[in-house]
């Protein structure tokens, strides 16, 4: 309900503001304080008719079934100079409901929160601590951001969000990013009762030339305490192609192994590699189309239950009109086939396959 009055409000708000304008300046251009706010509502209908009207647990955005329903609202604050940065942003909805049920408190709607300092003035190196994006994967959590409706399953299954340290470094021309990070886990603003290490990160991001964009993100660490001690290593790979100034793609590959218990040498893998190829006849509409597959076949990440565990294949297709600059309407049909029947349907029985179709709207100011 709560999510309900203040999407109300965002709508509400946004006649107040000019359409080609995403932030508000407080008092002047040059002001270095700026404010603003997204809102994105979806209804979703499942064909498998689920019991409680909540997708499968591997989802966790546009997650509730056959009722409208709020993925993302947010307000934010951000505070940059030439030397300091800040940024503080608070949310809710079913997103939030399902990415931050572990964090107690007033941090299940702490979506951002984090301050840094830049450590030289010849270049672009900084120092950011607290509650940022993740620095892994190509989606995020605000839906306008992505070429698709919902989020892939291989988004889905790695952090949204991380809590710790990052030094970074982007280069004079733009091309390389570079970054470090000390993190309290696997999307995590509390650490796991009992885990006493860190875990690290690494991002390299390097463009040739403004139609490539070639990434890598690694992990590694526990997500469990000092006693159960699982080690992850974890690896994100992912290339943005310019095809033309209509077409381009998406492809990436993530990997990883995970310890199967304290202190052994043998371990569990995971993979899943996916494909967006994404066409924009008009400046208001685009059309994306996905293809991908996890295999969790030891169930790390996804625990199925079945013999098989985790192995999914999955399409989609959606349809974006940009009824203003800052109101975009989606529509996109899914479904995800999978090898065992790991699918609940309302009579309790399981199947292998799963179809929905969602719609969402998304405003931003």
């Amino acid at each position: 309900m709560k999510s309900i009055v203040l999407v109300a409000c965002l709508l509400t708000s946004a006649s107040a503001f000019p359409q080609d304008s995403n932030k508000i300046i407080i008092n002047a251009p040059s002001s270095p304080l700026t404010f603003g706010a997204y809102a994105e509502t979806y209804y979703s209908y499942d064909f498998n008719n689920l019991i409680d009207n909540t997708k499968p647990s591997s989802l966790y955005s546009f997650n509730k079934n056959n009722e409208v329903s709020v993925n993302l609202a947010s307000i934010k604050g951000s505070y940059t100079t030439d030397s300091i940065r800040a940024n503080l942003a608070l949310a809710a909805g079913t997103y939030m409901n399902a990415n931050y049920a572990a964090e107690p408190g007033i941090l299940g709607n702490f979506y951002e929160g984090n301050a840094g300092i830049k450590l030289s003035r010849g270049s672009n190196l900084w120092l950011d601590v607290g509650v940022f994006p993740s620095h892994i994967g190509f989606e995020s959590a605000v839906g306008k951001d992505n070429w698709t409706l919902t989020r892939s399953l291989a988004a889905e299954n790695t952090p949204y969000f991380e809590s710790g340290a990052k030094i970074s470094y982007t280069s004079d021309n733009d091309k390389w990013f570079l970054s470090a990070l000390v993190l309290n886990g696997w999307q995590h603003i509390k650490p796991v009762d009992g885990n006493t290490i860190p875990a690290f990160g690494t991002q390299i991001t390097y463009k040739p030339s403004p139609r490539v964009t070639l990434n890598s993100s690694t992990f590694l660490g526990s997500d469990k305490s000092d006693s159960a001690r699982r080690m992850r290593y974890f690896h994100n790979f992912y290339a943005i192609f310019k095809l033309s100034d209509a077409l381009s793609t998406t492809i990436g590959f993530d990997i990883g192994v995970e310890q199967r218990a304290k202190d052994s040498s043998n371990m569990n893998m995971w993979f899943n590699p996916e494909m967006i190829l994404r066409y924009t006849p008009t400046i208001k509409t685009a059309i994306a189309i996905r293809a991908e597959y996890y295999d969790d076949k030891h169930g790390v990440i996804i625990a199925s239950g079945t013999s098989n565990r985790f192995k999914t294949w999955g399409l989609s297709a959606n349809f974006d009109y940009n009824i203003t600059s800052n109101l975009l309407w989606r529509i996109e049909a899914r479904t995800l086939q999978s090898k065992d029947d790991i699918f609940i349907v309302n009579d309790g029985s399981a199947r292998d396959s799963n179809t929905f179709i969602t719609t969402s709207l998304a405003t931003s100011f």
